[in-house]
């Protein structure tokens, strides 16, 4: 029972987040890439002032696997690299803490588009 809450618990925090973004894709007239982006800031200032991580220990993977998340990340690693080795941590910590999963997205998005044909929807 304990793993079925957990699970319920990121699928409901991970689906209030798709919902605001998709509220904003349907009621304003702000760009996909803008939501996008808007994401992670909000995850970066999120976890900057402290108030993320207390949903991250709440929902798992239902808060660190969207966007906020990955802004989220970056905060983190930004303020541990601040703490380790001052202010060069600032520029290299955010992208030290993300580096697998960037690297994942480069190694896929490149393996998929040796599989599909990439282009235009013209």
């Amino acid at each position: 029972m304990e793993t079925f809450m957990e699970y319920l618990k990121a699928f409901v925090v991970g689906g209030l987040i798709c919902v605001v973004g998709q509220i904003l894709i349907d009621k304003t007239k702000l760009t996909p890439a803008r939501i996008l982006v808007s994401f992670v800031v909000a995850g970066v200032v999120l976890g900057a002032l402290g108030l993320y991580e207390p949903l991250v220990e709440f929902a798992g993977a239902g808060a660190t696997v969207p966007l906020t998340g990955f802004g989220y990340l970056l905060s983190k690693g930004a303020l541990e690299g601040v703490r380790e080795i001052g202010l060069m941590g600032a520029l290299t910590g955010g992208i030290t803490a993300a580096a697998a999963g960037i690297g994942a997205a480069v190694v896929f998005g490149f393996l998929i588009s040796l599989i599909f044909k990439p282009g235009d929807k013209s």
